[in-house]
């Protein structure tokens, strides 16, 4: 499984879209679950930076926020949340939600999560 996150990584980090992430910027409702199975949610904003990135900050109980790129259909952002280093790769779906799964470096186990534009 982190086999196929790292490689999923580098292909939307290492590569980049001729279709921007313009469509990708806004506010996001966020359904989620932690790696212990345990449940989350909150909102999510998007903020398009370049033709290909984005910052993006998730409030969810707690704040986070990091740098985001896509390419193609894939969506990946890196963030800072309590002191360690986590990434998300998402799948975008053809209804503009962004589908995923997260870790947070040192941590085993992924968590999940889904960003539903509003």
């Amino acid at each position: 499984m982190l086999k196929k996150l790292a490689a999923a990584a580098m292909l939307a980090a290492g590569l980049s879209s001729t279709a921007g992430a313009v469509d990708l910027g806004g506010t996001y409702e966020v359904r989620g679950t932690n790696p212990n199975g345990s449940k989350y949610g909150g909102t999510a904003e998007i903020i398009v930076t370049s033709e290909n990135t984005c910052r993006i900050t998730w409030s969810t109980g707690t704040e986070s926020s990091g740098i985001c790129m896509r390419n193609g259909n894939a969506f990946a952002a890196g963030y800072a949340l309590g002191g360690k280093v986590g990434l998300i790769i998402y799948e975008m779906r053809d209804d503009g939600a962004l589908d995923g799964l997260w870790t947070i470096a040192d941590q085993s186990g992924v968590g999940a999560e889904l960003l539903i534009p509003k």
